[in-house]
């Protein structure tokens, strides 16, 4: 028994290999014996396994798998369930059992019986949880089947399905209520005239309808049209926030050669990511959120002035940069799930990525991080950045979410502060108080700038926020544009 064992099970079961064993002892005995009855036997022994064998494997059955997350996306640390159905679409009888291959992070694999008890109408029905403390798109499945045949001589052992792609979020953080909008208010709206023609009366007037109070009504207005007018209406308008998100390798601690457990994509690969990294975008989710909440509408750019996701491989819209109401904030959700640090490399101005020979384009299509040596574009924060800022002045609030910059990179982008109605820079660094100067500098431009460690709270943070008031930021004309720092 204990040698039976050790023999491997992808080929035949124990019943199997024994009579393989059977039938090799009664070869053996009919040629020392001379008896054919017992040659006959052998080989009947002999060629019952490798028949069933070949059996299994040119039969193939045929099933149909249906894969449900719920609730999917999912963010970390947070409960998945897992709905399967498994109906059987060709020929065949008889018990299979099944596994779901999962990643390693997610623990044992679940087995299970085909049919179940309770299967209905030829659909099996199971269901089991998943929990990931990683944020990244996951390949859950396939589903594998062992096969045997009716005599229970032989296995296999194959997929009959591809799998799903299971992504998880990161989760946010509830942060403290701050003065975000400056003139704009803390509620995310402000209140505007519509106008609809030149006139300074025709501006704030409209034409009487039934209902509207008495109190309202525009005399002078009315006087000129001959007809009763009334007081135009006042209207929202959402203000505008715009989030800039760091993902430079240079900018954070370990570099491309870090790569995290858990941020492992569906094909394998192991996209280069560190502990500031990840916290930083723990907090670009956050402050998301928080602004989403307060009905902001969001736009995330990268510290080049390209859209933030433009290489992230779970983006729906690389292409995205602005975002709103709760599909906006779902949209950022996912985006953030696979996001992962870039080389040097920055797309062109035309939005298409920098080519040689065909190759970078395929490598993100891919969700593969290109060579940082390839065609390295412009440095960060400089005069693209600072156009896309200038088109939406004031509009809102400015927030830098970065890693590690140096004093030059510090001074380029402090003018960017008087694009905002505020600003606020968080610097996700390993050790903060290396970084005084740093922050300096953004102080004496109009930022409102912390430094963090990666075991920092964020909420205490983004509080840090309403604690600090900002310094006078520089109006927009003495913005040098070519060298990046006040005049």
């Amino acid at each position: 028994m204990a040698l039976l064992d050790k023999l491997p099970r992808h080929l035949f079961t124990r019943r199997g290999w024994g009579m393989l064993a059977a039938g090799a002892f009664a070869l053996a005995a009919a040629q020392v014996m001379g008896r054919r009855d017992l040659l006959t036997l052998a080989l009947l022994l002999l060629l019952l396994p490798l028949v069933s064998l070949a059996g299994v494997r040119l039969v193939k059955p045929r099933f149909r798998v249906y894969r449900e997350f719920n609730p999917s996306p999912v963010e970390t640390s947070a409960p998945a369930v897992v709905s399967l159905a498994v109906a059987r679409t060709g020929p065949g009888s008889g018990q299979v059992v099944m596994e779901e291959r999962l990643p390693a992070q997610f623990g044992h694999p679940p087995a299970f019986r085909f049919p179940s008890r309770a299967a209905t109408g030829g659909t099996s029905r199971y269901e089991y949880h998943l929990t990931s403390r990683y944020r990244g798109q996951f390949r859950i499945g396939p589903v594998t089947a062992e096969f045997t045949d009716p005599f229970g001589l032989s296995l296999h052992r194959r997929s009959i399905d591809d799998g799903d792609v299971l992504t998880v979020t990161p989760a946010a953080v509830v942060l403290p209520a701050t003065g975000l909008a400056g003139a704009r208010g803390n509620d995310g709206v402000t209140a505007t005239r519509v106008r609809a023609n030149p006139s300074d009366d025709d501006v704030m007037t409209r034409e009487y309808r039934h209902g509207d109070p008495m109190r309202r009504v525009h005399w002078a207005a009315t006087a000129r049209h001959g007809a009763l007018m009334v007081r135009q209406e006042e209207s929202v308008t959402t203000p505008e926030a715009t989030i800039i998100l760091d993902h430079r390798s240079g900018a954070f601690a370990g570099g491309p050669g870090t790569s995290s457990p858990g941020l492992r994509g569906h094909d394998g690969h192991a996209p280069a990511t560190s502990d500031t990294f990840e916290w930083s975008v723990v907090a670009a989710m956050s402050v998301s959120a928080h602004l989403a909440e307060r009905n902001y509408g969001l736009r995330l750019l990268d510290a080049g002035g390209e859209p933030a996701f433009l290489h992230s491989p779970s983006s729906p819209e690389p292409a995205a940069e602005e975002y709103s109401g709760p599909s906006g904030l779902q949209s950022i959700a996912e985006s953030l799930a696979a996001i992962h640090l870039s080389g040097p490399l920055h797309p062109r101005r035309d939005g298409v990525l920098p080519d040689k020979g065909g190759r970078a384009a395929e490598h993100r299509a891919a969700g593969t991080r290109t060579h940082p040596g390839i065609d390295q574009g412009p440095p960060a924060f400089d005069d693209h950045l600072m156009d896309k800022l200038s088109a939406h002045r004031m509009r809102g609030p400015l927030i830098a979410v970065l890693g590690r910059i140096t004093g030059e990179e510090a001074a380029a982008l402090a003018p960017a502060a008087a694009y905002g109605t505020d600003a606020f820079a968080l610097l996700a660094v390993e050790r903060p108080a290396e970084f005084q100067h740093v922050l300096e500098v953004l102080r004496q431009g109009g930022w409102r700038a912390v430094a963090a460690g990666p075991n920092t709270r964020l909420s205490a943070v983004w509080g840090q926020f309403g604690q600090e008031p900002a310094l006078p930021v520089a109006p927009a004309s003495e913005v040098r544009r070519g060298a990046g720092v006040a005049k």
